[in-house]
């Protein structure tokens, strides 16, 4: 990758999963400088990593960085960004949740080239796949390090795959629901989560895998009078389908920044 020198602006969880994925061996970067904000999470960078050094402030960062990964809460974002002085042409990576692009320049204030992305925390093993908007050759060599990396066209592509990732929970949550049913039905504790764990992890890679529909799929598993049928119809009729596709709807509702009621 071009940009050799990285430095992160916030040190939360995003953070510190990229700067792991990008330095496990072997180390895809060169230099990386973290923001001494959440100073537990810098100094546990610095000491796991020689490649990590601790800036003094925001402002340094910028100033040591090819790119500048801007990973702080939405809630202070304006305040943060826009006290600092960025250089025209400066590569600037957002990861702020829920942030408009154009909003975001607004705050920069330079000429920046700046990307937006959606890590999310597996990137810290190399096995996330990253949304990023616009499509940009270097920020895709980025994460594809850290994984796989989806370049959006558009704005509304970018969104939807925003949305999408908020499944996360809920998906963990259907998992947890029913390894503690299988327990409640007398399982032995521990071995409902030892077997829905990997049977979602087959179900993953089997999608990844084959070049058939996510439905067709689905119908497959679906044998005609069998259990998985069974469960998929009462998903249905009982409202699954369409609570899923509502909180979807009003997720991108809200990364759309429109008024949810």
């Amino acid at each position: 990758m071009r940009m050799t020198k990285i430095g992160f602006i916030g040190t939360g969880t995003i953070s510190e999963a990229m700067v792991r994925g990008l330095l496990t061996e072997p180390p895809a970067l060169s230099h990386v400088t973290v923001s001494p904000r959440s100073a537990e999470i810098a100094q546990r960078l610095a000491a796991d990593f020689g490649e990590v050094s601790i800036a003094t402030d925001n402002q340094s960062v910028i100033d040591q960085s090819d790119m500048v990964v801007l990973a702080v809460r939405p809630q202070i974002a304006q305040d943060v960004v826009s006290e600092l002085t960025f250089r025209n042409g400066q590569s600037i990576l957002s990861v702020v949740a829920a942030t408009d692009r154009q909003t975001m320049l607004g705050w920069i204030g330079a000429e920046v080239h700046l990307v937006q992305a959606i890590p999310l925390p597996f990137v810290a093993k190399r096995e996330g796949v990253t949304a990023i908007f616009p499509p940009d050759r270097d920020v895709a060599a980025l994460f594809s390090v850290l994984g796989t990396t989806i370049e959006c066209d558009t704005k509304k592509e970018y969104d939807l795959l925003a949305a999408a990732s908020s499944l996360m929970s809920t998906v963990l949550g259907i998992m947890d629901i029913s390894a503690g049913w299988l327990e409640d039905k007398g399982l032995a504790a521990g071995k409902g989560r030892a077997f829905i764990a990997p049977l979602f992890t087959s179900l993953s890679q089997t999608a990844m895998r084959s070049g058939v529909s996510l439905d067709d799929l689905s119908s497959e598993f679906a044998t005609k009078g069998g259990l998985n049928e069974q469960v998929l119809s009462d998903f249905k009729a009982k409202g699954g389908r369409a609570a899923l596709l509502s909180a979807l709807d009003r997720v991108l509702r809200r990364i759309e920044g429109e008024t949810d009621s």
